[in-house]
């Protein structure tokens, strides 16, 4: 077995990967290579806990202006929040199923119950479920409204004691401004939270920052697009850009 510089991580994805090339849902195609990129990695003998966020399907910011088609209704803020943790557990169902259906062994849990459903979170479970060598998919956000999901991806790699929270994003580090915009943005390699707070970077919300940082959690957010690199990441090579206290 390869040395492992991280043996257990808690990888954050975006909901937007899930639906490819759809307009919205789930592109089953693209979530089958998600689900051997992860088995890879955890044939690896890296313990593997997962984050996915909701917005293929479902997100406040999108629609929290519902009433400008004219019906003169905006969605509450709490309601649309719920729906988003339906969302996530959407995602973490169809995650769970298709890393199954190739032998990687994986369970789902919501921290927002969802009875006959799905089992309901609590730490214990999760640390049980990841020692034996399960993925473990964490659906339901927090459990609670007004808390994104980066947020709940902080909160579950800190309860599970992982080493490090990889964010998947669409580019390789983290930059300045945005690259695909603008050619002169500078990317970084290394960053503080309080670095990226400042700077008003972007890749993370306040609590997310500000619960990493208290809890001592490095972060890595690296290119998902690219296939190998949390492959490489766990066993200790330079990957995207590194964000610790």
């Amino acid at each position: 077995m390869a040395k492992l510089k991280y043996k257990r991580i808690l990888l954050k994805m975006s909901g937007e990967v899930f639906k490819g090339s759809l307009a919205s849902g789930v592109d089953f195609g693209v979530v089958s290579d998600l689900a051997k990129r992860v088995k890879k990695v955890r044939d690896m003998g890296v313990e593997i806990g997962i984050v996915i966020g909701g917005g293929n399907i479902w997100r406040y910011r999108d629609n929290k202006a519902s009433g400008k088609g004219g019906s003169g209704y905006e969605l509450d803020r709490v309601t649309s929040d719920t729906m988003g943790m339906m969302a996530t557990n959407m995602n973490a169902l169809a995650f769970e199923s298709v890393l199954n259906s190739i032998g990687c062994e994986s369970v789902a849990f919501t921290a927002f119950q969802s009875p006959g459903a799905m089992k309901t979170y609590t730490v214990r479970r999760g640390r049980k479920a990841m020692r034996r060598g399960r993925v473990v998919i964490f659906g339901g956000g927090t459990g609670s409204p007004f808390f994104t999901t980066d947020s709940a991806a902080a909160m579950r790699a800190l309860e599970m004691k992982c080493d490090v929270l990889m964010k998947a994003t669409k580019v390789d580090y983290v930059y300045d401004k945005d690259p695909v915009r603008y050619k002169n943005a500078k990317k970084f390699t290394e960053l503080t939270y309080d670095e990226v707070l400042k700077r008003e970077l972007g890749v993370m919300d306040m609590t997310c920052a500000s619960l990493c940082e208290q809890g001592g959690l490095p972060m890595l957010v690296f290119n998902l697009e690219k296939d190998g690199l949390i492959v490489k990441a766990c066993k200790g090579a330079k990957v995207g850009t590194l964000i610790s206290s």
